[in-house]
């Protein structure tokens, strides 16, 4: 009984620095001011000011085209450049995936608009906490190209007041705990096939 009760509280004591780690690395992301220019930017829906942020960066050239990842079945092309404020010109180089449900389909089907277009170099936008999770889904699936993150910031928690922000805490524990699980896929093998990315699954 000792030995167990020794291993729970290691194992508690383990979980616990890994959160703080997690919390203190993600609240310490800044959203770079001139990012270097690449050949193409994905943006995951489910955040605040994701898109704005994926849009300002296509309109100031820091990539050629957009695609937007995860976007609800029903959202028509005009609705989402209505809400969004953009002109024709610039929403004709942006690409819709409706086929995503959650972080693991993104990394799916951005990885096939990736290869399908040869790109060298991607801009990923999502907001700050979900941005590890996002690079290590994504990183499993992209062969050749490199992910350059470009995480959005909507409130400033580097001073530690996650710790004394509800919400904020809950956000970051819930989604270090999504990236615990995350982590616990890697052992899943995933292989590239000849009409894109397959997730092999076990008998």
């Amino acid at each position: 009984m000792r030995r167990t009760l020794f291993v729970l509280l290691l194992a508690a004591f383990v979980f616990i620095a890994g959160f703080a780690l997690f919390a203190t690395h993600v609240s310490g992301l800044t959203t770079p001011a001139n990012p270097a220019k690449a050949d193409a930017i994905i943006v995951l829906t489910g955040g605040q000011s994701r898109i704005d942020a994926a849009l300002n960066l296509l309109k100031t050239g820091k990539g050629e085209r957009l695609l937007i990842s995860g976007v609800h079945p029903a959202a028509t092309r005009r609705q989402l450049q209505l809400a969004t404020g953009s002109d024709k010109a610039l929403f004709s180089r942006v690409d819709i995936d409706r086929a995503a449900l959650d972080t693991i389909g993104n990394a799916e089907e951005s990885a096939k608009w990736v290869e399908s277009h040869d790109y060298g170099r991607v801009i990923l936008v999502t907001n700050n906490y979900h941005m590890p999770r996002s690079l290590l889904e994504m990183g499993r699936l992209l062969r050749h190209a490199t992910l350059q993150p470009y995480p959005v910031v909507n409130s400033k928690l580097d001073d530690g007041s996650w710790l004394t922000k509800p919400k904020a805490f809950r956000v970051l524990f819930t989604e270090y705990n999504k990236y615990l699980l995350a982590l616990a896929r890697g052992i899943l093998p995933v292989k590239p096939t000849a009409d894109g990315i397959d997730v092999a699954t076990a008998d």
